[in-house]
């Protein structure tokens, strides 16, 4: 799979470091048989309206054109900065938008939810918190990614582990991430509802050492040959903390998780930091469609989508096993 011939279909508010258009997250409505993306502008610190300010929904009926049906601000949440979403829409018909966000409260990361009848008047005043990190131990939880196996509902979240090195001021910054004073885990919830999530724990931690020490954020999952592989994004400390890139894990239960590419990520841009990151991977009949933000020449980052077949797909992953 060669990524770089994705292709572009959100581009980044500016052209050059700190402009972002990524954390995808996808959903394919089969009624309408339409495509939804969840997706976050940024621009840099400074510039209005700075760093996570907004946050989209666009829907698609051909992967090739996109139109944007809902936006929300951070100052709707009153927050310092928006990060990924997910769109589901449950058996009753509504739909739940997934989010995360600074809690204007006490300065860390949580998760929210919004209900509505029509994803286009999705009420950000009516927003609600389902989880945040102190009463789970932990010092932030954000980008969920959701995965429906057996009639079950698993949500996949980057949680922020605390070490030696955390103390209450390490949230002066609104983003304990990007400090070097937490471990950036993956944890897990489920839910039989899309409504009631029972917290199962951190399933997937950094390494040891190594190119993944710092940071292992499962974004995706897809079920390939009676097994779970996972996209994973992977850095070495805080100091990627925008610039991840892409690593492959393995479970059989998608509760304990294995990663295929300790020696180095699996996939990578060949463009300035090299960064690959928030893959979401999407099977559907004989492709596998590929959402990505995606690291250009010019250091912006823009979100693409490349389409595989199933076939190569499943020779891709083995291959970048290290």
């Amino acid at each position: 799979m060669n990524l770089a011939l994705g292709q572009v279909i959100i581009q980044p508010p500016g052209r050059q470091s700190g402009y972002w258009a990524g954390a995808p997250g996808v959903f394919f409505d089969p009624g309408e048989k339409a495509w939804y993306l969840t997706y976050r502008l940024r621009r840099p610190r400074g510039v209005a309206p700075d760093r996570g300010g907004e946050a989209r929904i666009a829907r698609s009926t051909d992967l090739a054109r996109w139109e944007d049906v809902w936006s929300v601000k951070k100052s709707d949440y009153h927050s310092a900065s928006i990060e990924r979403s997910a769109l589901r829409r449950g058996a009753d018909g509504l739909w739940r938008y997934f989010t995360s966000y600074v809690d204007p409260i006490d300065g860390r990361w949580c998760l929210s939810l919004i209900k509505g009848t029509d994803v286009r008047q999705l009420d950000p005043r009516k927003v609600e918190v389902i989880f945040k990190g102190p009463p789970l131990g932990l010092e932030g939880i954000k980008d969920p990614w959701i995965f429906e196996h057996q009639a079950r509902f698993y949500m996949f979240l980057s949680v922020a582990i605390a070490t030696r090195k955390t103390s209450e001021q390490s949230h002066a910054t609104l983003d304990i991430y990007n400090t070097g004073e937490c471990l950036s885990a993956t944890g897990l919830a489920t839910s039989s509802d899309l409504d009631h999530w029972e917290w199962k724990g951190i399933v997937f931690r950094p390494a040891a050492t190594g190119w993944d020490c710092y940071c292992r954020r499962i974004n995706s999952v897809v079920p390939l040959n009676g097994q779970f592989i996972a996209f994973y994004d992977g850095s070495a400390s805080h100091a990627e903390n925008y610039e991840e890139k892409t690593g492959l894990a393995v479970s059989t239960d998608l509760m304990t998780w294995t990663s295929l590419t300790e020696l180095g990520p699996s996939q990578t841009s060949p463009n300035g930091t090299r960064s690959l990151r928030y893959m979401d991977a999407q099977p559907q009949e004989d492709k596998v469609r590929l959402f990505y933000e995606f690291a250009g020449q010019d250091g912006a980052h823009d979100l693409r989508l490349l389409s595989v077949d199933v076939a190569e797909f499943g020779r891709a992953c083995s291959s970048a096993r290290s």
